[in-house]
């Protein structure tokens, strides 16, 4: 299974646009994105995908955030997402604190922990625990960090694609 990784998005439509065409280009179906949506209208470009998110720091309007996610058929998990997807397990959190990322990543629990916050790209293995970070679409973000993953669960190859 193939799944695009975004994170923060921070209202970023355009940006948003950008990321979306690489994904419907790569023939992605299922998109994780790693919190800081911001508002509730930057969902709905969301609506041709299977979409999963976490809530970020400054994801305030969660009412709206859950409303919109419905309306797509998509699921906010809150906090944390602890889920499976192409046979593979993930958890899944905006991370703020590194300390809670490296916990997550030690815990042996997760084939993948999928983050963002930090606005720059990573992917690096912790045990059998591959750790990735998308990068982000703020719009301050420099450009080589304006990216989104895309992961392929069968393989384990990461891909990172500039928007």
């Amino acid at each position: 299974m193939r799944i695009g990784i975004i994170s923060d998005t921070h209202d970023n439509i355009a940006a948003t646009e950008r990321a979306i065409e690489i994904f419907r280009e790569e023939g992605i179906e299922t998109i994780v994105h790693c919190g800081d949506f911001i508002a509730p209208p930057v969902i709905s470009h969301f609506e041709e995908f299977t979409l999963h998110g976490v809530l970020g720091n400054n994801d305030g309007e969660i009412e709206g955030l859950e409303r919109a996610f419905e309306s797509i058929g998509g699921e906010l998990h809150g906090r944390f997402g602890d889920l499976e997807l192409g046979g593979a397990r993930f958890g899944i959190l905006h991370g703020e604190s590194k300390e809670e990322i490296e916990a997550y990543a030690e815990s042996g629990e997760y084939d993948y922990v999928l983050y963002g916050h930090h606005h720059e790209r990573e992917q690096r293995e912790v045990g059998d625990t591959l750790v990735i970070n998308p990068g982000a679409q703020f719009p301050t973000v420099p450009e080589k960090h304006r990216t989104v993953a895309i992961l392929d669960t069968d393989s384990g190859e990461v891909v990172s694609e500039s928007v």
